[in-house]
């Protein structure tokens, strides 16, 4: 089951007009194929997609790119939004969510249900997380990942034993409980669960009846606290765990696609055995026009980025970027660290650094972004660390 309903306050402007999962990433992905592909990747192929808020981009991309899968075979991803089928709230938290869709379960009868939050970017196997949580017979197991203890403010910090039982549970703590033996590291929970269906269905139904919605906040500390077998699965062991981020702010999203134009990425998108799956459209290969002979500075060419189809480099320079399709650059531009979504075009002489620019947008040639701080944040969104963002539609001045 895939929590795919929360509104990404932190990405805002880029979640103004869709929910945090179907964020383009990238180039070509949806933050949520990253889960999806997982779950295929590890055989699992009985999901349910919970939606909420502002989902419809997030239909579409799931009925054009994930509906490949038979039902007839007893598979499917399925989109599930929120019904008020228990009264007259919408979904409360992560918890009250599956809570509220836990009738989904009766004629399936599973005995495992693995809990994911669609707005992840990262790779996993999750069989031996399956194979650990049986094995040890407990009632929920929970993915755990060690962290710099000055990172984990933003998280649930999780403390275990030698047997990786939870024996402490804390959501956003101010000073995180470190790890033994490791003062400046700290366990900090993914937001992924496996429980056994029964303990699970008891829980959330007290849980919810004392006004606990959220898994963090409410379920998983009282679960340590009352006693429950709450084990731990250390993130990290598995052949494919080599990398995990939250991409919940505009600094962590923008840093997370600087991570795919470095030359060895750490989240390799093209390891054929653990392939990233995505709808895409039918567009030509990527163009690159001018080879600078004619006039000096006009050649188009690309270094250290990743351009998907459709792009065509209409002379200008681009340096560690990352373009989604049907952008278009023209001559004596630069763009550099910089995030272009689909249908951005960049004027003649626009010079961009470290922005991220949504959907649809024309840069005005001449146009300077990211060099003039002040001007920057008086018309757009801008982070502490200076990251632009113009967001979807955006229409410039004439």
């Amino acid at each position: 089951m895939v929590l795919a309903g929360g509104k990404g306050e932190r990405l805002r402007p880029l979640t103004r007009d869709r929910a945090k999962p179907a964020v383009p990433f990238g180039g070509i992905y949806r933050i949520i194929d990253f889960s999806l592909s997982n779950a295929l990747n590890s055989d699992l192929r009985r999901v349910f997609v919970l939606t909420q808020y502002k989902s419809v981009s997030l239909s579409r991309h799931l009925h054009r790119g994930w509906g490949f899968l038979s039902y007839g075979l007893g598979e499917f991803v399925e989109m599930i939004p929120a019904q008020q089928r228990l009264g007259d709230a919408w979904y409360r938290g992560t918890a009250d969510a599956i809570w509220q869709n836990a009738y989904l379960l009766d004629q399936l009868e599973p005995r495992y249900v693995l809990v994911l939050s669609g707005d992840h970017v990262y790779t996993m196997d999750y069989n031996p997380l399956l194979e650990q949580h049986a094995a040890s017979g407990a009632d929920v197991t929970l993915c755990v990942q060690e962290r710099p203890a000055e990172e984990c403010n933003d998280f649930g910090v999780v403390e275990i034993d030698e047997n990786l039982a939870v024996v402490g549970f804390e959501e956003k703590p101010p000073s995180p409980s470190t790890v033994p033996g490791c003062p400046g590291r700290a366990l900090v929970s993914m937001g992924i669960y496996v429980f056994t269906t029964a303990a699970m269905v008891n829980v959330l139904r007290g849980s919810i009846e004392n006004g606990g919605f959220d898994f963090g906040r409410d379920v998983i500390p009282g679960m340590v606290s009352g006693g429950a077998d709450v084990r731990a699965y250390r993130y990290g062991d598995g052949e494919v765990e080599k990398y995990w981020r939250d991409a919940g702010t505009i600094d962590a999203y923008w840093s997370a696609n600087m991570d795919l134009v470095e030359v060895t990425p750490e989240l390799n998108l093209y390891e054929e055995k653990w392939p990233i799956h995505t709808y895409q459209g039918q567009y030509p290969p990527a163009k690159f026009v001018f080879d600078g002979e004619q006039e000096i500075g006009r050649r188009g060419v690309a270094a250290d980025s990743i351009v998907s189809t459709g792009c065509i480099i209409s002379g200008g320079r681009i340096q560690r970027s990352v373009l989604s399709p049907r952008v278009r650059t023209n001559s004596y531009s630069h763009v550099f660290e910089c995030i272009l979504m689909d249908d951005v075009d960049i004027g003649r002489y626009a010079k961009l650094r470290r922005v991220i620019v949504d959907k649809g947008v024309r840069i005005p040639p001449r146009t300077q972004i990211g060099y003039d701080p002040a001007e920057d944040a008086s018309r757009f969104t801008m982070t502490e660390s200076g990251v632009v963002v113009i967001p979807k539609g955006y229409s410039f001045p004439d």
